[in-house]
């Protein structure tokens, strides 16, 4: 092993494993707060207790008697919120994977390790939920730090994950640019599904690993999107993406859709996808499907900023791609399309989930707004708005504390002080 990788391992284990004596789960936990901030009735109440007993919270008002044996976390002066939720992310992806291709560069191992410190990076950002979009060539890394956090082995965020996404030969996912008897013989970033009987069995055998939903890519790449129309390279018709809704469904799985827009996009809402991820170039058409469907969209749009050494041509392109994303999203956000917040951490650094947040205040989201998105819209997304999402009796105890009035000033996200994940306190 690398000196390199023999350093992350200790670091992984040293910031993951909570030492002996360390504050952790505590059986019952009583959080002061000097400012409650309730997402649901878009209010915020000074001086709120909140008991928590095991992994959840039981009681929620001012002035409640702490229980014998309870610890007492003072977080007075702080403004105490419900744990963030991503509902995009990569936690096997790090932002050199469109320069070197991680299934050619890296083993799964170390992908798993690096997996696990994105997933902690982006907890003590304030993330105590992510919605991983598939893990590219990882095999079943995600899958593996999804069930080691719940296990109890490591400190983690609350993990929902698809494993391998479903593609074309030719599409999205499918390496490039390589020898045809070379290409045969590697790995591919998804499962290449050209056929019925493919996308079947490929649904099959994610639900048979484990997943807590199935990525289909409904589009094309930035590669495939026309230079002169932006018209973005559609991969499936309307009854293939029903076929694989349906034998997902069968299965209790829901099917979010990779889609930048054009036909392919209104081909994914129209056979019943759960989600559409991107969508810089969704026309009125799909976003009025989508509000008749009630089809969350996902936005990623930070991502896809062009990077600071990128020649004229692709600063040019990418600036047409950010001006079409921003106007999608108002319009999107006038019709009252379900936004759902996520990054696409992974292709941006782990842990600046923040970024997104801005961006979508920027773009004209009431900071409240955003920050409903970043909970209760993806709670609802992922079925689980019973347990997640709010600060109320019954639900799981994910909270963050931060400085400041998020609901005036999203910024004060960008340094989170405080968080607790099930009960368990990740950051002081």
């Amino acid at each position: 092993m690398t000196t390199t990788r023999c350093a992350l391992l200790a670091a992984l284990l040293a910031s993951s494993i909570p030492a002996a004596g360390e504050a952790g789960a505590a059986e019952v936990a009583v959080i002061r707060a000097g400012r409650l901030l309730d997402v649901v009735a878009g209010e915020v109440r000074d001086d709120i207790d909140i008991v928590i007993e095991g992994d959840r919270i039981r009681q929620v008002g001012p002035d409640l008697a702490a229980p014998d044996g309870a610890e007492v976390i003072d977080l007075g002066g702080l403004t105490v919120l419900p744990g963030l939720i991503d509902s995009h992310a990569h936690i096997c992806l790090t932002p050199d994977y469109s320069e070197r291709s991680p299934v050619l560069y890296k083993t799964n191992s170390y992908r798993t390790l690096e997996a696990l410190q994105a997933a902690r990076l982006n907890l003590l950002a304030g993330f105590t939920t992510l919605r991983d979009l598939d893990n590219e060539g990882a095999d079943m890394a995600d899958i593996a730090v999804r069930d080691a956090i719940r296990a109890g082995l490591f400190t983690g965020p609350r993990l929902f994950v698809s494993g391998w996404a479903l593609s074309i030969t030719g599409g999205h996912m499918n390496l490039t640019g390589l020898r045809p008897s070379v290409d045969r013989r590697l790995e591919q970033l998804a499962i290449m599904t050209d056929s019925r009987d493919a996308m079947i069995a490929a649904i099959r055998d994610q639900n048979k690993t484990g997943v807590d939903f199935i990525k289909i890519y409904a589009t094309g790449t930035m590669r495939h999107i026309d230079r002169e129309t932006l018209e973005p390279l559609s991969q499936l018709s309307t009854e293939e993406v029903q076929l694989m809704v349906d034998e997902a469904a069968r299965w209790g799985l829901d099917v979010a859709a990779h889609a930048y827009g054009g036909e392919g996009a209104y081909n994914a809402v129209a056979g019943g996808v759960r989600s559409i991820e991107h969508g810089m170039f969704l026309d009125d058409r799909t976003l009025d499907l989508m509000v008749e469907r009630e089809t969350y969209w996902s936005p990623t749009m930070t991502v896809y900023l062009p990077d600071d050494d990128a020649d004229a041509a692709e600063r040019a392109f990418r600036d047409r791609v950010v001006a079409a994303h921003r106007d999608t999203f108002r319009r999107a956000l006038r019709k009252g399309v379900r936004i759902a917040f996520g990054t696409d951490v992974g292709s941006m650094p782990h842990g600046e989930g923040w970024k997104e947040l801005q961006r979508m205040a920027e773009y004209g989201m009431p900071p409240l707004q955003v920050l409903r998105s970043a909970t209760i819209v993806g709670a609802e997304l992922l079925r689980r708005e019973g347990d997640l999402g709010r600060i109320a009796p019954g639900y799981l105890a994910d909270l963050i504390a931060v400085q400041g009035r998020p609901d005036r000033d999203i910024g004060a996200l960008r340094e989170v002080r405080f968080v607790m994940i099930g009960g368990q306190v990740a950051k002081r």
